[in-house]
């Protein structure tokens, strides 16, 4: 529930944010007496698109925090905590990164990494995953996270999600524009949308708006592979992160908020796999394998 709430008033946040932005920049009245002017909905469109996507990144370590009751490690105070912060110490030097903000958080075994760049990152990893993994599949998991922000997954990620956001806005209005003109073209004296545009735009947010979730969902499972093969570098060998994933594929991962669901480390089976931010485990055992082969 809680994340639920966090994530309504997120959006809530962003959308109020961006519509003022949009105003006082005049991008939102591209309506005029002419008909659509395509520059003004084109920056309307990259406002809307590019503005939610980095905003959401931006906020993306506070509300990781809240979401999960993620509590930073200032201080260890435990072996275990002693032993998670120099593990990420260590795999950040061998990366080449700033030392990252580490936190650990009660749940069922998972973990992510998040934050606005590589010189502002948090690796969080949860109870569950301590608890049920190896020492040296642990190990993995967390440069696996570590890769994603050697990688810049997270900006990389969220410039394609503003790109195909851009899309869906500006191609819904167009849509929209063109059904509401059909609908009215007997009717001289309407002037501005109706509810046909209304109708439409709200049917091509959605439509298109799914389809494009599945392209940044696409370009998501790249970039696993990608930070599978770079945890391998950083532990000298392929072997513990495929043991990693075998050892994952017989627990129940848990849910992650939104905003950091693509950087955490497991998937959805079946045809949900088209919507699902990590490639199915075998397919990520397999290519650690064949790498290892080659």
């Amino acid at each position: 529930m809680k994340r639920i709430v966090l994530l309504i008033a997120t959006n809530l946040a962003i959308m109020l944010v961006l519509g003022i932005v949009t105003s006082l920049t005049g991008a939102n009245r591209f309506f005029t007496s002419n008909g659509l002017d395509l520059g003004k909905l084109l920056v309307f469109a990259a406002i809307m698109g590019f503005g939610g996507a980095f905003m959401s990144l931006w906020m993306s370590k506070t509300i990781a925090k809240w979401s999960t009751g993620a509590r930073v490690i200032d201080a260890p105070s435990t072996s275990t905590e002693f032993w998670l912060v120099e593990t990420v110490r260590k795999f950040s030097q061998q990366a080449g990164l700033p030392m990252p903000e580490v936190a650990i958080y009660d749940g069922e075994p998972n973990a992510f990494a998040t934050g606005a760049s590589r010189n502002s990152s948090l690796v969080a990893v949860s109870t569950g995953l301590l608890q049920s993994m190896r020492k040296e599949e642990a190990e993995a998991v967390i440069a696996h996270e570590v890769a994603h922000i050697a990688n810049g997954d997270m900006v990389t990620l969220t410039l394609i999600q503003g790109v195909v956001n851009t899309f869906v806005f500006f191609l819904a209005r167009v849509v929209g524009y063109f059904v509401d003109s059909y609908l009215r073209k007997n009717n001289e004296e309407s002037s501005g949308p109706g509810i046909g545009y209304m109708v439409t735009v709200l049917v091509c947010d959605i439509v298109f708006g799914v389809l494009a979730s599945i392209i940044v969902m696409y370009f998501s499972r790249q970039r696993e592979f990608r930070a599978d093969a770079g945890a391998a570098k950083l532990m000298g060998s392929t072997q513990p992160m495929a043991a990693a994933l075998r050892r994952l594929g017989g627990l129940e991962a848990g849910a992650l908020p939104q905003n950091v669901a693509t950087a955490g480390i497991a998937g959805r089976p079946g045809w949900m796999a088209l919507f699902s931010s990590h490639p199915p485990l075998e397919e990520r055992i397999a290519a650690l394998e064949g790498a290892r082969l080659q």
